[in-house]
């Protein structure tokens, strides 16, 4: 309805979510890193200057099994990208090395940023909305790089719509005031859907809103569909939920808990004299690393 003038680029992401910052993106390297200098400690070790004969074979053995683990880790990873070789011709950005996705885009206020303060080569942003006006305005924004984003039309309560990426690709996705639009009974299915696509130790990532938020308080009678569930003059739909609901939703979905807080601010307009008291509820839930045995 506003075109690309109602709603100002957050640029707030990135001091509440520091993983779409590039230094993020190198986190794995370090993990990686860690693990080899440890191995190479203990091999250099393995001549036994300085360690008795128990200590010796301790130390020798504990090298073996760890290689093993990480031969098996290795293994799992490599039929994993196997499979995405397979597809790798047939989705964007399949050549990324870190996949961001947005549900529930609008005009691109979270996308941009991104892509101006996140320079790493290798990144891929994904983008999508329920509305072809928003995703348009997107595609013709100037800042809009088909090289690094891929900004398409998608229900993600449809069930029957597929993502243009497979399964375990994405590292980050992004709910910024969307979920909250939908209806409630959807909810669950429609965060297992994304949840398969987080890569294992990928996040997930909500600011919502939250139980008795201003905007809630303000609406009149009539305008409530159901519990805490209300609809607005222009007919978008909004819920205003619990810490312990959205935890419900993510660890159903198979998602750990990073971070699940209230944030609570007073905002002032000055112009219209207005004391508004804002609650929002922000959520980082993470899919869970492949285990050793599996």
């Amino acid at each position: 309805i506003h075109e690309n003038g109602f709603f100002k680029d957050r640029h707030w992401l990135f001091t509440e979510f520091p993983e779409l910052a590039p230094s993020q993106n190198h986190l794995k390297d370090l993990m990686l890193e860690n693990k080899r200098n440890e191995i190479s400690a203990c091999r250099s070790s393995e001549d036994g200057h300085g360690l008795t004969v128990g200590e010796q074979h301790k130390c020798s053995s504990s090298t073996l099994e760890h290689t093993a683990q990480v031969f098996s880790v290795e293994e799992t990873v490599t039929q994993k990208l196997s499979h995405l070789e397979i597809c790798a011709d047939e989705f964007p950005g399949s050549s990324a090395t870190y996949r961001i996705l947005e549900v529930g885009c609008g005009v691109g206020n979270t996308v941009f940023p991104i892509l101006q303060t996140n320079n790493d080569p290798g990144l891929f942003v994904y983008c999508c909305d329920f509305s072809s006006t928003a995703v348009e305005l997107v595609q013709t924004n100037s800042e809009y790089d088909s090289s690094r984003c891929f900004a398409f039309v998608h229900d993600f309560c449809d069930e029957d719509q597929n993502y243009p990426v497979p399964g375990d690709s994405v590292d980050v996705i992004i709910l910024i005031f969307v979920l909250s639009a939908v209806l409630p009974d959807k909810m669950q299915k429609a965060i297992n859907r994304l949840s398969r696509l987080l890569k294992p130790g990928g996040m997930m990532l909500l600011r919502d809103y939250g139980r008795y938020d201003m905007a809630q308080l303000r609406f009149k009678k009539g305008q409530c569909l159901s519990e805490n569930f209300y609809v607005r003059g222009d007919g978008t739909r909004v819920y205003f939920f619990t810490q312990d609901e959205l935890d419900t939703l993510f660890t159903t979905a198979g998602l750990e808990k990073v971070q699940n807080l209230v944030d609570r601010r007073l905002q002032v307009n000055r112009g219209k004299q207005l004391i508004m008291y804002r609650v929002w509820i922000q959520c980082k839930y993470r899919k869970p690393l492949l285990s050793i045995t599996s």
